[in-house]
């Protein structure tokens, strides 16, 4: 799993059910007419400050990392243990191995069938989830408060003693296999494909699928000597968030991980990342939409502008009023849903615009695409246009946190990224604190056509004419 630093907005719209017998409403109960004079919507309320719960920090003599957060009043606990590895720990020809590894991780420990651990979980009102991704394993789940403890202990023996049975690296490897072959027939799938090997060459971060020889190579074995050298003590973050009692939780974990090997530090690959023009082509002849990626390398959260490039993203394609989207989707009508996404490793980000557009349509597109990208580097957006992406950041950010399992993964990231304490109590001042200017900077400095990678799935015999000059720098 790819993770995303991707604010969301859904706009659903509900048509009235159509009558289909019996009387006749009464013209009093009639909908207004269109005529009827429109109410003005009440302006928006100033934004809400998003305040860190209070957390109590400590960390074992293994390494093992601990946040305690005391939050909501729902008698409920998100508990979640961060193992820093993922891909990023997999050479070539292992693609897939961390996520095997992950999905083996419930099947079955020394002392628990698989079975048993989803009945213990469901017996406490919650389950175990795995979830991989680049640079981290999460192994999680959400309790009733009373279950706190038991959650940990159980949390703890799904980590540390995974039984790697024969049949179930052989059943879960086939799974992927049908997944792999799923995978390759999206056009999406091959554009990101495409796009991470062109922007990370010879980089973990690059390699998005196995092949289905190296897929069928990883055997039990080879699922064993990759947990034993990136899993321990000394990789790992637990977090536990919600309303618990917290002598009781530390008792448990002190318990449950305080003997854990500590292992092997994480490892440290920077991505030499490509900027430059690079135009990538993907035949899907007699294809009626051509799958778009435009996109480069940018900071990474650990610079002073990464909030104002959350805000020039937003602006540009991260939004649904979006310059891009307004442009492309509603204006020439050459999209249904085009995005713009900021895709964060630890200490390494990409900027990335997608769109699904109509093959006939498909140079025009990119050429929108860059007229948007240049009208921001040269003009600074208007007050208004940058406070209501304020706004919508802000709120969205609020959003994100106003739960359990919400404020723990916040909490996770600003350590996987070494951020600074105080990342998330100063992320809705910063976000009103970004000025026209600064956007405006962001783009001309960070968003350089000509550093732009620009990949396009599609029926080749009638987009190449259309997409030739992209190949040539700017």
């Amino acid at each position: 799993m790819r993770r995303l630093h991707l604010p969301l907005a859904l706009l659903l719209s509900v048509p009235a059910l159509a009558q289909t017998g019996g009387a006749r409403a009464p013209e009093a109960m009639a909908a207004p007419s269109a005529a009827a004079a429109r109410e003005t919507p009440p302006p928006p309320g100033p934004p809400r400050e998003f305040k860190v719960p209070a957390s109590r920090k400590f960390t074992l003599e293994n390494g093992l990392e601990v946040r305690l957060v005391e939050y909501g009043a729902v008698p409920k606990v998100f508990l979640s243990l961060d193992v820093y590895s993922g891909n990023i720990d997999e050479a070539e020809g292992e693609e897939w191995l961390s996520g095997l590894t992950g999905d083996l991780l419930g099947e079955g420990t020394t002392t628990r069938t698989a079975a048993r651990i989803s009945e213990e979980a469901a017996s406490m009102g919650g389950s175990v989830e795995v979830q991989v991704s680049p640079d981290d394993t999460r192994i999680s789940g959400e309790v009733l408060s009373a279950s706190a403890e038991a959650m940990t202990r159980l949390l703890a023996d799904v980590a540390r003693n995974p039984k790697f049975e024969d049949a179930a690296v052989t059943r879960k490897r086939n799974d992927r296999l049908r997944e792999l072959s799923v995978r390759r027939s999206e056009p999406q799938s091959l554009a990101d494909e495409k796009y991470l090997a062109a922007i990370y060459p010879g980089h973990p971060y690059g390699r998005l699928f196995p092949t289905a020889a190296s897929l069928k190579g990883l055997t039990a074995g080879r699922v064993r000597a990759f947990y034993e050298q990136n899993y321990g003590a000394a990789r790992a973050h637990f977090v536990a968030a919600g309303r618990f009692d917290a002598a009781a939780v530390e008792k448990a974990i002190r318990e449950s991980f305080g003997d854990w090997k500590k292992g092997s530090a994480p490892k440290a690959i920077p991505a030499s990342a490509h900027l430059g023009r690079s135009l990538q082509l993907v035949d899907r002849p007699g294809a009626v939409q051509s799958t778009l990626v435009v996109g480069l390398p940018v900071i990474d959260m650990t610079s002073p502008d990464w909030i104002a490039q959350t805000v020039t993203n937003a602006i540009l394609g991260g939004s649904f009023g979006s310059r891009i989207t307004s442009n492309i989707r509603e204006k020439k009508g050459y999209t249904y849903s085009p995005r713009s996404r900021l895709q964060t490793h630890r200490h390494d980000a990409n900027w990335a615009e997608i769109a699904d557009v109509t093959t006939k349509d498909t140079g025009a597109s990119l050429k929108e695409i860059f007229y948007e990208i240049d009208r921001l580097a040269k003009e600074a957006p208007g007050a208004d246009e940058l406070k209501g992406i304020q706004n919508y950041l802000a709120g969205i950010f609020v959003v994100q946190n106003s739960s359990r399992a919400g404020i723990a993964l916040q909490l996770q990231q600003i350590d996987l990224q070494g951020l600074g304490e105080d990342y998330l109590s100063t992320y809705v001042q910063k976000v009103h604190a970004v000025t026209p200017q600064d956007v405006q900077r962001l783009s001309s400095q960070r968003l350089k056509p000509g550093g732009m990678t620009v990949v396009v799935v599609g029926d080749l015999a009638t987009v190449r004419s259309q997409v030739a000059s992209y190949a040539e720098p700017r």
